[in-house]
Formats: structure tokens, sequence, C-alpha cells
């Protein structure tokens, strides 16, 4: 009898794991009221290249601390918090450990296209030992809506040349590029918290993409003892960044934009502001070798321009 209820038990338990297999709703909890009580093991459930469409990851209110990995074959994925302040995906790998580099100390790394992600958390709370980053992104066609990072050095990985990314509404935090990478990269109506003296983005466009980072509408802040931060510095020589519509406090250098100590970079780099407002968003004394955008040259960066591709994508729908 023993014997029986045991594999009747193991029968149930794998007929439920197949369920969530297919199924277009799945939910997280850390305290066992969902259908797993982990992320990672909710994305793992998913079926690669899910002929049924769009699959939703509902998480619960909690600390999840999970080094998360969303891979190439898991598409067409809906991850949804509770509450974005209360729904925290947290890790603490930084470059220094094991000597494992940036590209390791991801908090989330995204690699499947087709990924919205709306009211959470991704954190990582390294010490300030070496760069950490909290969410690494190389899929096509990523979406983030009301979602924090926070981080120190490194916090956003824009990774992979022609990939697509939005930022909508969302808070990201750090101290020294802490946005960078060679996609292209839409900032819509996000909060910028710069926390120390330092560089706020380091593009690495490739040479033959036209659009790198576009920040519009955004909101840039500075922690206290902040006094001195350049908009951006060139990781590679053909870097692309935008800062347009949006509102610049007093403590942006007035420089704006450094070249990393390399000159040449000054000859290729397209760094372009328009219509910013703010104590920081005087440009009588910005370097010489960015562009000052006319409203009509303004006029042609948008959102379909931008992510203007062979496919049609419509992030804003």
């Amino acid at each position: 009898m023993k014997r029986f209820s045991l594999l009747l038990v193991q029968f149930i338990f794998a007929l439920s794991a197949i369920a969530q297999t297919t199924s277009n709703t799945i939910v997280v909890d850390r305290n066992g009221t969902g259908h797993f009580r982990t992320i990672q093991q909710a994305i793992d459930s998913v079926r690669a290249f899910n002929p049924a469409g769009t699959v939703t990851i509902f998480i619960k209110k909690g600390f999840y601390k999970e080094k998360l990995i969303i891979p190439t074959h898991v598409c067409n994925l809906h991850i949804v918090g509770e509450d974005r302040d209360r729904t925290i995906i947290n890790y603490d790998d930084h470059a220094n450990i094991n000597k494992m580099g940036t590209f390791k100390t991801f908090t989330l790394k995204i690699s499947g296209n087709d990924i919205l992600m709306e009211n959470l958390t991704v954190e990582n709370s390294a010490a300030q030992l070496g760069q950490a980053v909290a969410l690494h992104v190389e899929g096509d066609r990523i979406t983030f809506r009301n979602c924090r990072f926070l981080g120190n050095q490194d916090t956003i990985y824009a990774g992979r040349e022609n990939s697509r990314q939005l930022f909508d509404n969302c808070y990201i935090e750090g101290t020294t590029d802490f946005i960078f990478g060679p996609a292209t990269a839409w900032f819509e109506g996000c909060s910028i918290h710069c926390k120390r003296n330092s560089y706020i983005t380091a593009a690495n466009t490739p040479q033959t993409i036209d659009y790198g980072f576009i920040f519009n509408n955004c909101t840039v802040t500075l922690a206290d003892s902040v006094n001195a931060v350049y908009l951006g510095r060139p990781w590679r020589a053909y870097s692309m960044t935008v800062f347009m519509n949006c509102t610049l406090p007093k403590g942006i250098h007035p420089n704006g934009w450094d070249n990393w100590r390399n000159p040449e970079n000054e000859k290729t780099v397209r760094y372009s502001e328009f219509n910013n407002s703010g104590e920081g968003a005087t440009t009588n004394e910005r370097v010489k070798w960015i562009k000052l955008l006319s409203r009509k040259d303004a006029s042609k960066i948008t959102m379909e321009e931008v992510f203007r591709r062979n496919d049609i994508w419509n992030p804003i729908k």
C-alpha cells in the first residue's frame, strides 16, 4: 500500500511538472504557495521555443537570492513581479572573486528573444570591489517596464550588437560606466541615479550600427556628495549616445563628456544632446567634439526609427 501511495504521488508530481511546461501562467513564491519556489525553476520549465505562445511568470513579493539565466531557447516570456520594490532578484558576484571578470558577475542574464519584464528589482549587492553586473542582456526585442536596477560599477550591460532593448519608466543606479555595451537601447522616462563622481554611460556601438543609447525624457539625479558626473565616455571608438529632453542637475561636469584618455576617440564618437533642462544642461562649456542637435535632427530620432530592422517590433503596444 505504501509503495502504491508513493507511486501515486510521483505520478501526480510528474503530471504537475508536465502541466507547468505547457501552462501559459506560472506562479513563483518563496513561501511555497506557487508552482515553484525559485524563479530559475520556473524559467527551466518553459518549453524550448514554446509553440503555445507567450508564457507569463508571475513572481510574488519576496527576496530571491538567485543568479538567473534565461537561455537562448526560452523566448516569448513575460515576467511580472507583484510589487516592484518588494519583488527583488539579488546576487553579489563581482569581477575580482576568483578572477571571474566582468561578464560572469551578472545577477540576471537574458539570452532569449522577445522578453518583457515588469515590476521587478534586479540587484547586484556586491561591495565596491570591482565590476558587478546586475543585468546582462544579449537577446533581441527585450522590454523592461517599471523595473529597478541596483548596483555600483557596470550595473547594466546592454550586450550584443544589433540587440534592441527598451527601458520604460525604470530606475537605474550605479557608480562607474553603469550603463554600458554595444546594443541599441532606448531609455524612456527613466530615473538615472549617480552614486559617485564618474561616468554614466560607456557605449560600445559598432561603426556599422546607427544607434547606441538613447535617453529621452529621463531624469538624472545625484547622491549628496556627487558634483562631477560625465554623461559618457567611449568604451570603443564609435560609441553613440544621445541625451534629449532630459533633466540634468547641477553636478553634471560642464564638459559633459570624456574621451577616455584617448584624443583619437574625439574624431569618431557620436555623442549629442538636445533640449535638455536643469542646471547641468548648460552647453557653454561642453567639449567641442559632440553635436548639439537641431530640432530637425532630433525629430528624426524616434523609437520607430531607432528600432527599425527587417522585422516589425513595436514595444509600445
